[in-house]
């Protein structure tokens, strides 16, 4: 289970994506994918934060309001919170690499990872 940053963190990287780094973001730990914010613990909640489309995310928290909680500062973004300790690997999986290859520069590195995972 996902219980704390250091537990995103080390999930994330064991994905080897390519073109990940760590970084931080106004003073916090965070990981960036090609340059920009993959993922990263809140310093409102204790929760981890992924990118996700408003439609989703709102499709989740009415689901699952404890897994997803609210806090108004993340509102405007396409950002959705996941409360530690329950963070499904399964969902966090999928979700940081449909994230990875959103951001991913989409003429060479997509394509050449796609190659890479033999389609």
């Amino acid at each position: 289970m996902i219980n704390t940053w250091d537990d995103l963190k080390a999930f994330a990287l064991a994905l080897e994506l390519p073109h990940v780094t760590e970084a931080t973001s106004w003073g916090n730990p965070a990981l960036k994918a090609h340059g920009k914010l993959w993922t990263w613990w809140s310093p409102y909640v204790d929760a981890a934060m992924f990118k996700c489309p408003k439609e989703e995310r709102e499709m989740l928290r009415e689901a699952d309001p404890e897994t997803f909680p609210f806090h108004k500062h993340y509102e405007a973004h396409n950002l959705i919170l996941v409360a530690a300790g329950r963070i499904d690997p399964g969902w966090a999986e999928a979700r940081l690499r449909r994230t990875w290859e959103e951001m991913a520069p989409k003429k060479k590195a997509l394509a050449a990872w796609r190659e890479a995972q033999g389609g």
